[in-house]
């Protein structure tokens, strides 16, 4: 149903009394298209379950009643036929204490299609909507969302409480959302505004992308790429398969992929493994581990708390700057076939020479400090001061 039909439907809806419904049948062109409209009396602070066919939008509203229109449209050559297919459409609603239960009962398998959309207190505590196939879109409710489809999209904006989204099959979108989150989908992309708690996220597959998230990150993909503009917590993330960029984290990153690129812009560790492709860490302090199997990997390394770390190519190329005031110890192996000119160092402290068949670069900055191991195979190794 379009935005000007579901207004249409709404405006209706404000003229029937409550605890009553209202039904109407119209035809358009071939089909026949039936809408049922209710209101029913709901506890502000309470709770509402929506079980329905079909898509579903949830809005909240400032008004203390639950209002709701369930449209139903079949293909039918006449009136009669097609009453008996809407009729395998059934809605009920209940109270038990202060759960409000709209229920959609479907009792056979014709070719109809149906829609629910339902406005109620924005200040329910906890709402639940379940479809049981079709796309689903709820916004402007305070408190706490619990959202399943057997298949299709999934849109939350303006959710104040905890967030829990689950779909067979479709992709994930969330706005702004004022505490923890956990999504998973069985394959599809998750896109993410704003998170105010912590993110936990999951598809079989399809890109994860998240614009900030004010607690930790865990996200994992099957098949695709994962981006975080701004964490502020901790950041766990795992792909079968994609490119994996943090902007920012006020805490340590894990980051794994089994074949793309990965770049951190700045954390306070960092723990990362590629089976294929680039790593870029810029701006980071405390203790890194990053390892590729073949890519380059770049790293800017902060003033400052710098802990024990190692980075390592297979196969690439390992860039380091540091600065010129950072007391550190390095210790860098490269298996060059005798080839001193593999690994190139800035600064005056760090001695290369060549051991059996390995070239060795050993020394300290600045009176030395916590070891960075630096280990390449076929690559350079260039130890820089940053500008």
């Amino acid at each position: 149903m379009n935005k000007p039909a579901i207004r249409l439907a709404l405006t209706a809806l404000a003229a029937v009394p409550l605890g009553a419904w209202q039904e109407t049948l119209t035809r358009e062109g071939p089909f026949w298209v039936q809408s049922i409209a209710g209101v029913e009396s709901g506890n502000p602070s309470g709770r509402l379950r929506v079980s329905t066919r079909g898509r579903v939008t949830v809005t909240g509203g400032a008004e203390e009643q639950i209002r709701y229109t369930f449209t139903k449209k079949v293909k039918a050559r006449s009136e009669a036929d097609a009453r008996r297919l809407l009729g395998q459409y059934l809605v009920k609603t209940s109270r038990q204490g202060d759960l409000s239960i709209i229920n959609v009962i479907h009792a056979g398998d014709g070719p109809a299609t149906a829609e629910m959309s339902v406005v109620a207190p924005r200040t329910l505590r906890d709402v639940s909507i379940e479809t049981f196939g079709g796309s689903m879109e709820a916004t402007e409710l305070n408190g706490a969302l619990k959202a399943y489809t057997g298949g299709g999209r999934i849109r939350l904006d303006r959710i104040g409480g905890q967030v829990f989204a689950r779909t067979a099959g479709g992709e994930i979108v969330l706005g702004a959302v004022g505490d923890a989150v956990r999504c998973i989908s069985a394959g599809g992309p998750i896109r993410a505004d704003s998170i105010r708690g912590e993110a936990r996220l999951e598809t079989a597959g399809g890109e994860i992308t998240l614009r900030e998230v004010e607690g930790p990150v865990y996200a994992s993909t099957a098949g695709g790429g994962i981006e975080i503009g701004r964490a502020g917590a901790t950041v766990v993330v795992n792909t079968a398969g994609g490119a994996i960029e943090v902007g920012s984290a006020r805490g340590m990153v894990t980051a794994e992929t089994s074949g793309g690129p990965i770049h951190v812009g700045a954390a306070s560790s960092v723990k990362c493994e590629t089976g294929g492709g680039a790593i870029r860490l810029t701006n980071v302090t405390g203790s890194l581990r990053a390892s590729t199997a073949v890519g380059n990997i770049f790293a800017t390394l902060l003033a400052g708390a710098v802990a024990e770390s190692f980075l390592s190519t297979g196969a690439g190329d390992i860039t380091v700057f540091l600065p010129a005031n950072l007391a550190i110890t390095i210790h860098a192996q490269n298996d060059s076939a005798f080839d001193t000119r593999r690994i190139v160092s800035e600064f005056p402290g760090v001695v290369v020479k060549r051991q059996g068949v390995l070239v060795m670069a050993e020394g300290d900055i600045n009176g030395g400090g916590p070891v960075l191991r630096l280990a390449s195979t076929g690559g350079r190794i260039y130890i820089k001061k940053a500008q």
